[in-house]
């Protein structure tokens, strides 16, 4: 059975290894004519994390098209499972049960429905009506610090705990991920980011690039990493753009503007 969308949409996605690391332990994926994003950001300071975050992208790139949106929602649940055993195993047998793990974002769009899984601290946003609402709830550190209003939301991202995530696919032998369902209306933006973006973007910044790409997501996700550079980012940087359009009789697998590479961008690309 064929997908058959209510919306049309656009994406486009840029990974960059940042201005200190000296390899990308990101990876992104942009599945438009599946309806599947995804980011995930290999645990930094620990073993492997660039193999932990592209196995999690390999795993989901190989979904078959859905049948249903139920169908979809577990295919991703159930890849997931894999790759955190996979990975459970892989500690073991070569890395002396060191963690190798990822944190994982995933947008899935159904008809007029879309899903976001997430474990990790990278996020999915939603700019609609020129508002922006983070959809997903970091699993670290200092997340549960601000919820017990020890520290203020704004300054969670200079704490000395800031890289510390409580959850990761690898992390622990049973899989816990979050997810939350929302319907979805024509103008919708998504950013899909690692979290070398929000530590070096405010939320403010984040929804007025959204406002003024005109939904360009090639042009969107090229200002964010480029502000990101600007500002030394000292960590891995990767935004995936998702763009929601009215239906229309084009079939959407011939509208979006997307990549699935996950190699990172020259550090010069935002100058040609």
């Amino acid at each position: 059975m064929n997908q058959k969308p209510s919306f049309q949409w656009s994406s486009a996605g840029r990974s960059h290894v940042g201005m200190v690391r000296a390899i990308n332990e990101d990876a992104y994926l942009a599945l438009p004519e599946r309806g599947l994003w995804v980011v995930a950001d290999g645990m930094g300071g620990h073993e492997a994390g660039d193999v932990a975050s592209q196995m999690v992208i390999e795993a989901l790139q190989r979904i078959e098209p859905p049948a249903s949106g139920p169908d979809f929602l577990e295919a991703v649940r159930e890849s997931l499972r894999g790759v955190n055993q996979q990975l459970r195993e892989e500690s073991a047998q070569r890395y002396q049960h060191r963690t190798i793990g990822s944190t994982v974002v995933v947008l899935l769009v159904y008809e007029a429905q879309c899903a976001c899984l997430w474990v990790g601290d990278s996020r999915i946003y939603r700019l609609r009506d020129g508002q922006l609402r983070q959809l997903t709830r970091d699993h670290s550190h200092v997340q549960e610090l601000v919820d017990q209003g020890l520290i203020a939301p704004e300054s969670a991202h200079r704490h000395p705990l800031a890289n510390v995530i409580t959850r990761a696919v690898g992390s622990a032998d049973e899989l816990q991920i979050d997810e939350v369902m929302q319907p979805l209306q024509a103008g919708d933006l998504f950013l899909l980011c690692s979290d070398g973006l929000n530590k070096t973007v405010s939320d403010e910044e984040i929804a007025r690039l959204l406002a003024h790409s005109d939904h360009n997501c090639q042009e969107a996700v090229k200002a964010f990493i480029h502000l990101a550079l600007m500002r030394d980012a000292n960590d891995n940087v990767t935004t995936v753009v998702v763009n929601i359009n009215e239906p229309t009789s084009t079939d959407p697998a011939e509208e979006p503007e997307s990549e699935t590479t996950v190699n990172p961008i020259p550090p010069d690309w935002y100058l040609q």
